[in-house]
């Protein structure tokens, strides 16, 4: 017979365990479920049980930073991401609603945490493999689900807020609860299948299968900052392409170029803002979100610099969101802008530290695009504009797969590029070249 393991032999094949890259993958795979899955999840489990998977992956990815210290070579995150979380959790000070602020900081410390765990314990292509593993599962569950009360019992879910319209082309949510969080998911899916497939990391006919369906969740969510999203994406794609094939002594005056074309362009997406809104038939969601933005600056000034206290999601139930209703007296859940859902839950303060966040983590990606010839340093970059786009009509960069998918990509640029790299580096030409 053989011997029972002591208790050493079993600790040790635990100690194994925790520092498995598969152990890892796994608990990265699930934390990105969980983002991405949020609404589903909430509406099965309730919030008890999903907050429970939340904190059992919390510890459980803590446990194995711990084990695997050493290799982390004291790495920290990004000061800027720091800031901006150490920011939302001192607003508790001078909250109305201090309870709600601190679980919403600790839900914005959580799934952060996530994010830096994932960032340190896989490289960027598994990462992108990560995202495209999880993200398949879930425009095809979206759309599986969507042809089912739409075309085979013909009847809306109220339930998942289903309301079955694909046979009407649209516009449809599919389990993601409104269609722009599926729009949002279905954006940074198809740069993730588009990138596993430029890097052949997933069999050609399941990367293009799955660009299919990603396009086909972007254009059935008939939603226009959706689909604007992706005509901007599709552009910064093919200029990151020609940027990376310009002679490093050009690539600097290139990207000014580009830079002033950029703000040219954003210029002129203003003054014709009223063409565009008619062109992409936003008036409906234009003046709802115009109602609630009055209603939220009207409701500034006296917290204008320091803010009310983060909440996160809003609480509809106490003040000062239960005075913020709409049409029909339908309470909202965020300010359906990110800028101006920060600014009004961590005054101007908040709001500087989280634009230069943001502009931090998109010019470092950015860089790190143009100059590295491996493909997949276009993905954060890509993924980002989509994040800093969406933000414009939604607050979802804040909270779950929004926030989780930016900690990601801003924790990955600066592993890449941090300011101390970046100082020691006198000329583009002097980085490092990937090959393809």
């Amino acid at each position: 017979m053989n011997a029972r393991p002591g208790p050493r032999e079993v600790a040790a094949a635990f100690a194994g365990l925790l520092r498995s890259p598969r152990f890892s993958a796994a608990l990265a795979t699930a934390g990105v479920g969980v983002a991405a899955l949020s609404y589903p999840l909430i509406r099965l489990t309730g919030w008890a049980g999903y907050l429970a998977a939340l904190v059992g992956l919390v510890v459980l990815m803590g446990v194995v930073l711990v084990a695997r210290r050493a290799e982390l070579d004291g790495e920290i995150p990004p000061i800027s991401l720091l800031v901006f979380l150490a920011w939302a959790g001192i607003s508790v000070v001078w909250s109305d609603y201090q309870w709600g602020t601190l679980g919403g900081a600790a839900y914005l410390v959580a799934y952060a945490f996530v994010g830096v765990f994932i960032a340190y314990t896989r490289d960027t292509i598994q990462i992108v493999r990560t995202w495209g593993d999880v993200l398949r599962v879930v425009l095809g569950t979206s759309l599986a689900i969507e042809v089912f009360s739409g075309i085979l019992i013909d009847a809306p879910i109220p339930f998942l807020s289903v309301q079955g319209r694909i046979a009407e082309l649209g516009p449809i949510s599919g389990v993601l609860q409104t269609r722009n969080q599926l729009g949002l998911v279905a954006l940074v899916g198809a740069v993730s299948f588009a990138t596993e497939l430029r890097t052949r990391s997933v069999r050609p006919l399941v990367g293009v299968l799955s660009l299919i369906g990603a396009g086909l969740c972007i254009a059935l969510t008939r939603s226009p900052i959706v689909l604007g999203t992706a005509a901007v994406v599709a552009v910064a794609a093919a200029v990151l392409y020609g940027i990376r094939r310009v002679r490093p002594e050009r690539r600097q005056a290139w990207q000014l170029t580009v830079l002033g074309a950029a703000v040219v362009l954003i210029a002129v997406a203003w003054v014709f803002r009223g063409v565009l809104v008619r062109a992409f038939n936003a008036e409906g969601a234009l003046d709802y979100r115009l109602h609630l933005w009055q209603k939220i600056v009207a409701l500034l000034p006296g917290n204008t610099i320091e803010g009310w206290g983060w909440t996160g999601r809003w609480h509809p139930n106490i003040a000062p969101y239960v005075a913020l209703t709409v049409t029909g007296d339908r309470p909202a859940s965020s300010a359906l802008n990110a800028f101006l859902d920060v600014w009004f839950q961590l005054g101007i303060i908040g709001l500087v530290i989280f634009v230069g966040m943001l502009g931090l983590a998109f010019v470092r990606s950015w860089l790190l695009a143009g100059r590295r010839r491996s493909v997949i340093y276009a993905w954060p970059a890509l993924v980002l504009i989509v994040l800093l786009l969406i933000s414009l009509a939604e607050s979802t960069v804040l909270v779950e797969f929004g926030w989780l998918t930016f900690v990601v990509c801003c924790v990955t640029a600066s592993r890449e590029l941090s300011w101390r790299s970046a100082l020691a580096r006198i000329t583009p030409a002097s980085l490092p070249h990937e090959p393809e």
